[in-house]
């Protein structure tokens, strides 16, 4: 098996062969002779459509509370499967409908659930809640202008995507964990026979265990995470300029927790060792060793102006920002705030590495535009998205994005095309993330946009916020859209088909997402209230760059550059020695571990091993389980978390009301 790809998933049936085991040239005819039954079996249909994009609606009101909330969105692949199926069964049941949905139906109502839940409304509480917190209620950007934002950027992000398809999942079978665990989920609902039955049992019973358990952490009944005890010596300057130890708590390290989550655990579980144990590697480098050598650094301030004018200072212990408490103890040490340079750069540099090796089936990918295919990719041809239809869809997209940065941003017309540009190359390394970590690196994806107009546009500060948005909003299109098309490969679905119900989904989403951001953010003060931690870092970001790239620490200059080679050198180790890739780290892992928190990495890394050790005692009943099993874990602290979202937006505010008008 390759060796970053997940555990072999189950096929539409049994007996389909391993595509990870076949020649790369010969994958697309494997596949079309063997996994394809998309024009068997009804898939775009009104009502599969229809029931994605409610499904879809109500998700992107949840997302976006929880993005205010917590910084973080719910993944709604497996979340919208499971509910379209048991809710179009239960309207068949109740004879409000007439017959069940197929596979690939419910497949199709995914993409379009997906796209309106999570790609629409991904930098509204980032680069739009900053510019809120910038230019207060009275420079609010009015609905019109944020409609066209919020859907240009989504689009943009589905037709980018188009030509990564063929490269990404058909060429290099990269697992998109939730894609995989979408396919899975979907296939246990609709099997039949004694192990396909079983199969679906252990998901369902994964599901309800992964449902109550995240609800109990949701509720605070279980812990949301566990702090490291302890205390960690490290080297630094003194006042006097000399060298000194000095005692750091490992509660006080941001992120060095271990976070019980059965959701990361089983995304550990899909994507394998060789990511996992590269991230857990690059975490302990990150939050043992390295703090070390930048606590090691002077000592600086940063004053920046506050969202009503007020003056911040910034305290920096070495180059690592810092929080102390009254008493002048050190009560937060932001890890990642330094080293996000280093592991942005290497996911970027890795990522375009990897997409220049493979030149050659780029250049196949699009050399088919404007002619009739070739009579040996002609099947293929006939159901895959066409080049053409990207074109056709860029160029009014990009006009339609370079106006509104124009006309309402002030945002000069080059820098807009810039942007877009800029699109294309993070979209890439976030859909190459995604693929192999199941992380879409939003955050660090719009770093590299503000770093870039830091340099183009210096002190502006609407055009550093706002096309990091476009950057950012669609690279995770992009990711969303290819982790539902896995699943529809997995599934043998028509990719056309699919493309045209994760358009539509955009749609959908744009609809709900706007109403829903100015019910939950009506003005600066409800903002404020939510306290949101994604916000509140694009914000502080913005304003640090707005004054120019030197006020990024010079170690951080440096380890952007160490970053930038070590994701260059990695796949070419790879390419030239293809015996050693098992040994060898992967580079989006080693990347992502300086992004994320130490508590991601090593839940990840839990799930490796418990798949790894299962596979080395039986490596049959690991073959036929763990998938299922992750697959219905994730399914179920999605499902939890949606609902206790749901349940902190309408029925706390609803019992609080009601308890008001009987107190009053």
């Amino acid at each position: 098996m390759h060796a970053e790809s997940a555990p072999a998933p189950s096929a539409p049936s049994e007996g389909l062969p391993d595509l990870t085991q076949v020649p790369p040239d010969e994958r697309d005819r494997v596949w079309f002779n063997t996994y394809y039954q998309g024009d068997k079996v009804p898939q775009l249909t009104v009502r599969a459509v229809l029931m994605g994009g409610a499904i879809g609606m109500l998700m992107s009101v949840s997302n976006l509370y929880l993005t205010l909330k917590i910084g973080w969105a719910f993944g709604v692949a497996i979340t919208a499967c499971v509910l379209s199926y048991t809710i179009w069964n239960g309207l068949v049941s109740a004879g409000l409908a007439k017959t069940k949905m197929s596979i690939l139906e419910n497949n199709c109502m995914q993409s379009t659930a997906s796209a309106a839940g999570y790609s629409t409304g991904g930098t509204l509480a980032t680069a739009a809640g900053a510019m809120l917190l910038i230019n207060h209620d009275a420079g609010r950007m009015d609905w019109f202008t944020l409609t066209c934002w919020v859907f240009l950027v989504a689009i943009l992000g589905v037709f980018i995507a188009i030509p990564m398809k063929r490269q990404m999942i058909n060429q290099e079978q990269l697992p998109f964990p939730s894609g995989i665990a979408a396919a899975e989920t979907l296939k246990s609902l609709y099997a039949e026979g004694e192990a396909a039955t079983k199969k679906a049992s252990a998901l369902i019973d994964a599901l309800i265990f992964g449902g109550i358990y995240g609800l109990a952490r949701s509720f605070g009944i279980l812990p949301a995470e566990i702090p490291f005890v302890g205390d960690m010596l490290v080297k630094r300057l003194g006042p006097d300029g000399k060298p000194s130890e000095t005692t750091v708590s490992l509660g006080s390290l941001q992120g060095l927790t271990f976070e019980p989550s059965v959701l990361l655990i089983a995304a550990g579980m899909i994507v394998g060792m060789k990511v996992s144990v590269s991230m857990m590697a690059g975490s302990i480098l990150n939050y043992f060793i390295l703090p070390n050598f930048i606590m090691a650094l002077p000592d600086w301030q940063e004053t920046l102006v506050g969202p009503t004018g007020e003056t911040i200072t910034k305290t920096f212990l070495g180059h690592y920002e810092i929080v102390r408490g009254e008493s002048g103890s050190i009560d937060v040490v932001k890890i990642t705030r330094w080293s996000l340079w280093l592991g942005t750069a290497m996911m970027v540099s890795s990522g375009l590495t990897s997409f220049g090796m493979s030149w050659r089936t780029v250049l196949r990918a699009f050399k088919n535009v404007g002619r009739k295919p070739n009579a040996d990719d002609a099947n293929m041809d006939a159901i895959e998205v066409p080049n053409s239809w990207m074109i056709m869809g860029l160029i009014p997209t990009s006009i339609g994005i370079v106006l509104l940065c124009w006309f309402s941003f002030h945002i000069a017309w080059w820098l807009g095309l810039v942007s877009i540009a800029l699109s294309f190359v993070l979209a890439l390394v976030a859909s190459r993330a995604t693929g192999e970590t199941d992380t879409t690196p939003v955050g660090a994806m719009g770093k590299i946009t503000q770093f870039t107009f830091a340099l183009l546009a210096p002190k502006d500060i609407t055009a550093n916020l706002m096309t990091a948005g476009i950057t950012a909003g669609a690279a995770g299109s992009s990711a969303d859209l290819l982790t539902d098309l896995k699943s529809g490969y997995l599934l043998g679905a028509n990719p056309k088909q699919q493309f045209i119900a994760q358009l539509s989904g955009v749609f959908f989403g744009t609809v709900s997402i706007i109403p829903a951001w100015y019910l939950l953010v009506p003005n600066e003060a409800a903002l404020q209230k939510f306290n949101p931690p994604a916000t509140n870092m694009w914000f502080a970001v913005a304003q640090a760059l707005s004054n120019g790239i030197h006020v990024i620490p010079t170690s951080a200059r440096y380890a952007i550059a160490i970053g930038a080679l070590i994701g260059i050198i990695l796949p070419l180790l790879e390419s030239a020695f293809p015996k050693a890739r098992p040994y060898l780290p992967s580079a989006m892992g080693l990347g992502l571990a300086f992004v994320v928190t130490f508590s991601n990495s090593l839940a990840f890394f839990i799930g490796a091993v418990i798949a790894d050790r299962w596979a080395a005692r039986d490596a049959k009943s690991a073959e036929d389980y763990i998938v299922p099993i992750a697959s219905g874990a994730i399914a179920g602290e999605s499902l939890a978390g949606v609902g206790y979202a749901a349940y902190s937006m309408v029925f706390v505010p609803l019992i609080a009301a009601i308890a008001a008008w009987f107190a009053s």
